[in-house]
């Protein structure tokens, strides 16, 4: 499996055949570049995972690939005149390669904030990205994008999710918001899990794992 990131929580997963892009937010750059996708797939509305302008020249480049989000996310696309397929918890895509649907809702930002709809996905039984949400997988997960700092979140919350799911490694996404990410991610190291390796990508890093 090849993971490459593109800035904050953009990952594309190639697996096999599969090429399946995440999270393609405002944030992150070079993704609308791509071709031969055979997926994108959103685990929420906020613009930092759904760049709302980008998204149609990513379809429009490959016309072949499915859409999938959450259920919150596919009411915005369709005032676009974009149709996508909604998830939620316990369903199972084949996409090339097999991708299991977690969870149900964002991570709460403040209390008079509406919650949105969150879901997270695993690939292959391996690597699990959860968009917005510290809500563990009731599966073992190999590999986790871990978010990394973002106003809904405090340092703590991220160590105890990665403690919970106890990946074999975890690469830290969702930190575009942070100028020194290196502070939180020495803090990771420190008081992660022992088995936990943490593998770090830059803009357009691949790794295979």
């Amino acid at each position: 499996m090849k993971l490459t990131k593109y800035e904050h929580s953009c990952v594309l997963v190639e697996h096999g055949d599969a090429r399946v892009l995440v999270d393609p937010g405002n944030f992150s750059h070079g993704f609308e570049e791509l071709t031969g996708l055979t997926a994108v797939l959103v685990t929420h509305q906020h613009p930092d995972h759904l760049d709302v302008e980008r998204l149609p020249q990513v379809l429009d480049r490959n016309p072949d690939a499915a859409l999938y989000t959450d259920p919150g996310t596919a009411e915005v696309l369709a005032g676009m005149h974009i149709e996508a397929t909604t998830v939620q918890a316990g369903d199972h895509l084949d996409l090339g390669v097999g991708v299991d649907v977690h969870g149900e809702q964002h991570a709460v930002i403040h209390p008079e904030i509406p919650v949105v709809p969150n879901v997270g996905y695993l690939f292959d039984g391996r690597f699990f990205h959860p968009g917005d949400s510290f809500t563990p997988p009731p599966v073992d997960v190999e590999i986790l994008g871990l978010p990394t700092a973002a106003p809904w979140q405090k340092l703590s919350e991220a160590i105890d999710f990665l403690r919970a799911v106890s990946p074999a490694v975890a690469i830290p996404i969702h930190q575009a918001i942070l100028a020194k990410p290196e502070l939180y991610y020495g803090h990771f190291q420190r008081l992660g899990p022992e088995r936990t390796e943490l593998r770090l990508l830059e803009t357009a890093d691949t790794v295979t794992l």
